[in-house]
């Protein structure tokens, strides 16, 4: 058999040509650039591809369309096939300039602001999010130019922060000399108060109006603060005007933010505002994937199913149940079993927000727990053997009701909602740190639900 008797690469060039035509250019770019013609065989066109989890992405969005393509332009049936390398080993024509480009950016100290970890690369995208990540990618590559303002909306752990610094970690590898800036909500207002009170408002005013892109997390943070809302609408103005980037996360629409001046929600509203839904089974399973090749450990698929089957509302809820396996795994040194998975994830199972269970039941649960009334976990004192238990509750009562922050708030007492924010951060940082507050706290909700049946 001659060596070049198959050659259907010239049916593969003509095939991205068309590929290209038929779908964004973001898109095209985000799965088809690191993918490389490798060689022909009978009736096979092999593909090398960078890792398992993009050859399941490809085959799962593209693989169809692709075949069609060829056979319409070949006139017989060609399948493709992949090859995985590692990038580091894939072959690219680059000329000595795209060399040079890529050292200089490899060099630049990353941007202190952004988590690494949040990049394009590493954001599965599915039908839940699929838009917002193409917008997304649009506007890293082209700041200023549409979009803008871009508003991300959705719930906890669909990934509206990760987008979010996606944005600026790909715009400030891809542009030198690009200011950008990221706070949450939080601290934009802290800073402003900040300012107030030491009279450095001009400093304030040239950190946020000299930008070229500006990221803003939690914008439903802003619900009355009058005060801050006003600076923020003067630098909205200042940077539109200029024609600077700006884009922005809330936990919800802009329209049911209710304490939101009028003329700052017009200016939300003036951009692009794109919703996040919680991923469907393939997406969560693609991103489960995902994730199992990144820390590189073997989990078998009946787990991934298992894990992916009873975890529908948010990606951060998958990571903890991941994380709980791969360090039980470790500490005891056994190979993760779909036994071993279902005994160790019931609590994840569980119905997360259980709509029957009532703030006055989690109170008392906890009080009796730690031996005091139900009326100190909602009066005024604030000593330690109070206010940790109370902190507990509160941290349980947003993990397993649908009441927000401020409704919480209202049962413990009339605290404010950043009360009740504080409290369930403290309680997140002690369980990263504490190996005693986890089964504390599945203890806890085991007795709520209890208690609930009784």
């Amino acid at each position: 058999m001659k060596k070049n008797e198959w050659d259907y690469k010239i049916f593969w060039d003509e095939t991205l040509k068309q590929m290209q035509s038929e779908i964004t250019e973001q898109e095209y770019l985000m799965w088809f650039r690191n993918m490389y013609y490798n060689r022909s065989e009978e009736s096979r066109i092999l593909l090398t591809v960078p890792s398992s989890f993009y050859r399941d992405q490809i085959k799962q969005r593209y693989l169809d369309r692709l075949e069609n393509i060829i056979l319409e332009l070949s006139g017989q049936k060609i399948s493709i096939d992949f090859v995985i390398e590692n990038k580091k080993n894939i072959k690219k024509k680059t000329n000595k300039s795209d060399k040079l480009k890529t050292e200089k950016k490899l060099k630049k100290p990353r941007h202190l602001q952004l988590n690494p970890e949040y990049t394009f690369k590493r954001f599965v995208i599915g039908e839940n999010n699929s838009f917002a990540a193409n917008a997304a990618y649009a506007i890293a590559k082209n700041p200023g130019r549409g979009y803008n303002p871009y508003l991300i909306y959705g719930g906890v752990g669909l990934g509206k922060t990760h987008l979010l610094q996606a944005i600026g970690n790909s715009a400030y590898e891809e542009f030198d000399k690009i200011k950008i800036v990221y706070v949450t909500a939080e601290t934009f207002a802290n800073e402003f108060i900040l300012s107030i009170q030491n009279k450095t408002g001009h400093i304030f005013k040239n950190k946020f109006r000299s930008v070229d892109i500006l990221l803003i997390d939690d914008i439903h943070f802003l619900q009355g603060k009058e005060g801050t809302q006003e600076e923020l609408f003067h630098t909205f103005n200042a940077l539109y005007d200029s024609n600077k980037q700006m884009v922005f996360t809330s936990d919800r629409p802009v329209s049911e933010l209710k304490s939101l001046s009028d003329r700052l929600r017009s200016r939300f509203e003036r951009g692009l505002n794109v919703d996040l839904q919680p991923p469907n089974y393939e997406t969560r399973v693609a991103i489960l994937n995902k994730k199992i090749e990144e820390k590189n450990v073997n989990i078998p698929d009946s787990v991934v199913e298992l894990i992916c089957k009873n975890i529908k509302n948010n990606v951060r809820d998958l990571e903890k149940a991941l994380t709980k396996l791969i360090a039980y795994a470790e500490l005891v040194n056994k190979n993760i079993t779909l036994e071993i998975a279902q005994r160790q994830l019931k609590d994840f199972f569980a119905e997360p927000n259980q709509k029957n269970i009532t703030i006055d039941t989690i109170q008392k649960v906890v009080a009796e727990y730690f031996g005091l009334s139900f009326n100190d976990l909602r009066g005024k004192r604030r000593n330690k053997s109070i206010a940790y238990p109370r902190q507990i509750a509160m941290y349980i009562a947003r993990e397993i009701t649908e009441f927000s922050t401020t409704e919480v708030g209202i049962e413990f007492g009339g605290r404010d909602h950043t009360t009740v924010m504080h409290a369930c951060q403290r309680i997140e940082d002690r369980l990263k740190t504490d190996p005693t507050m986890e089964p504390l706290i599945n203890h806890l909700i085991r007795s709520i639900k209890e208690y609930k049946n009784q």
